[in-house]
């Protein structure tokens, strides 16, 4: 348990470091914390025990990229909101396999928009408490805050427990239609959201993309596509071009959350619906199999094979000879 906690601390500062290197507020606060994301699946599949690798990892980072004296409350705020997110999914039954509309739901608003209110409240407010922010810019440091922790867990999480669920073992060779269908639908989504947000300052031009992606291959596909789009409009949001520009902080992490969150909301949540109607469909034929057996076995029972046959007509005829013959 040790080396597991040690290797989530690891996992949690390597992530924090991609998610640093787009900071907008002060330089540490950013519009995407993937290291959320890693924790909240770190508990999801491994148990609750591995809380104290959330905040080694989150002290360790915290000591690099703000005040000594807020690390460890900030990191204690961080390891609270992940573990408030652990125990409301265990609340609301979630399963790993993300397969049912309810877990769905239950990581949008419990994990996500919930749970996550607890970081970014008692992080602004330490940063608030030791001078680091100002009263008039508290609201859009929390809101930045909270936006990157929640698109850590709607954008991270999904992407991670797809890789966990999926049965490497299965695939030795691989499809190379699907292979490349996949391809194309990245590099597409990839180029389209480009153009869109350069060329002509939109970012819902992939849209279409990532309903294709959801379809055809559900989480595999839509999660991927999802963290693409993100990073797009992240690194848009940052250099404030397209959509992003001529917008202050607080409007630019208006509009990336609608987007960020309108992203994941399509593609999980999609992908969820079709792999639920898809389970519903192969149920619906396994039942109606077995019905058709039953009745197959029923049928047999009522009319017996062509070797009973005969002895089954002998005894109708006789049945219909009239009583006066001898």
């Amino acid at each position: 348990m040790v080396l597991l906690n040690l290797a989530l601390a690891a996992a949690y500062y390597g992530t924090a470091q991609i998610g640093l290197m787009i900071g907008l507020a002060h330089g540490h606060i950013s519009p995407f914390w993937p290291p959320t994301g890693v924790a909240i699946v770190a508990l999801l599949v491994l148990g609750s025990e591995l809380w104290p690798g959330i905040l080694l990892g989150a002290g360790v980072g915290n000591v690099f990229t703000g005040p000594v004296i807020t690390a460890v409350p900030t990191a204690a705020g961080t390891t609270l909101a992940c573990l408030c997110a652990y125990w409301g999914l265990r609340k609301a039954n979630f399963r790993i396999e993300l397969d049912r509309l309810k877990d769905a739901l239950a990581l949008v608003f419990l994990a996500a928009f919930g749970a996550m209110l607890i970081s970014s409240t008692l992080g602004t407010m330490q940063l608030l408490l030791t001078g680091v922010v100002s009263g008039h810019s508290f609201v859009p440091t929390w809101l930045t805050w909270w936006t990157g922790d929640a698109m850590g867990v709607l954008i991270v999480a999904p992407l991670l427990l797809t890789l966990i669920n999926i049965p490497w073992r299965q695939y030795r060779y691989v499809d190379s239609g699907r292979f490349t269908e996949i391809a194309l639908l990245l590099v597409g989504s990839f180029g389209i959201m480009v153009f869109g947000e350069q060329g002509l300052g939109v970012s819902f031009l992939a849209f279409p993309l990532l309903v294709l992606a959801a379809w055809r291959f559900q989480l595999p596909g839509a999660a991927p596509v999802s963290l693409l789009l993100s990073a797009v409009a992240i690194h848009a949001a940052v250099h404030g071009t397209g959509t992003f520009a001529g917008h202050d902080q607080l409007h630019t992490m208006v509009i990336l959350q609608a987007f960020n969150g309108s992203i994941a909301l399509t593609g999980l949540l999609l992908s969820v619906a079709i792999t639920e109607r898809n389970r519903t469909r192969v149920e619906l034929e396994r039942t109606c199999a077995r019905l058709g057996e039953v009745i197959e076995h029923i049928d047999r029972a009522m009319r017996p094979d062509r070797a009973a046959s005969p002895l089954r007509h002998w005894a109708e005829e006789k049945q219909a000879t009239p009583k006066g013959r001898g």
